[in-house]
């Protein structure tokens, strides 16, 4: 017989990795359904540690939070869309680049010129 796996606990181990959750939140974007977009920008942040993570880092409410990220609670975001589409651009989501992560690049060589 074989063993099943719980779905959402994959999904959100997977989105741990910022380059999984960018990928994830665009093809939620791509879909042009905002709801959608709104409930997969849910679950990352459930992976990344939950609302209550984001209201510390954020400085703001979980309930401010909650209702932003409701179907019904963010028009900015609904207009910036609508303006985005009108001018033929979309949104798009790229992971963070920490500066731990970024490679050490040499310093540019400058000459004093007598």
């Amino acid at each position: 017989m074989k063993k099943s796996f719980n779905y959402q606990d994959y999904l959100l181990t997977s989105l741990q990795d910022p380059e999984e959750a960018a990928g994830y939140l665009n093809a939620a974007l791509e879909s042009g359904n905002l709801e959608g977009f709104l409930l997969a920008l849910k679950n990352v942040i459930t992976a990344a540690g939950g609302m209550a993570m984001l209201a510390e880092k954020t400085h703001k409410s979980r309930t401010s939070l909650y209702k932003t990220l409701s179907a019904h609670g963010n028009p900015y975001l609904y207009s910036t869309n609508e303006i985005l589409q009108a001018v033929g651009l979309h949104l798009m989501i790229a992971p963070k680049v920490s500066r731990r992560s970024q490679t050490k690049r040499p310093k540019p060589v400058t000459r004093k010129i007598p």
